[in-house]
């Protein structure tokens, strides 16, 4: 995970400080696979706490 959101910072420096629309869709795109694997984790943590019952 700490490895997409440093992969996104110089994107999101791209799009809202230099104005570079194209950027944008590459944050929005990253924004969504950090959403997906934050799901994942979620999923993980909840399934290893349920099985410590």
């Amino acid at each position: 995970m700490q490895e997409v959101i440093a992969s996104v910072e110089a994107v999101v420096t791209k799009f809202y400080d230099g104005g570079n629309a194209a950027a944008g869709t590459r944050v929005r795109k990253t924004m969504q696979d950090l959403k997906v694997l934050a799901q994942e984790i979620r999923a993980e943590v909840t399934e290893k706490k349920n099985s410590a019952k």
